[in-house]
């Protein structure tokens, strides 16, 4: 058999702790943000856990099974 590749856009969207958790980025931080509030837009820069119906095809993407 050959190898599971990595789905590489997953692979850097997406990252693992220690503990085995998947994080990810926050959205709405790119553009038009004259108009997003201070307070917001800092709580755009923490990372997120993955939502858990999310977290089986990101696993798979990354090659974690």
């Amino acid at each position: 058999m050959p190898k599971q590749k990595t789905h590489k856009g997953t692979a850097k969207r997406f990252r693992l702790t220690g503990s085995g958790k998947i994080m990810r980025g926050k959205a709405f931080k790119s553009h038009i943000l004259e108009k997003k509030s201070p307070k917001r837009k800092r709580g755009f820069r923490q990372e997120t856990e993955l939502a858990a119906s999310d977290t089986n095809v990101v696993r798979k993407n990354l090659g974690l099974g």
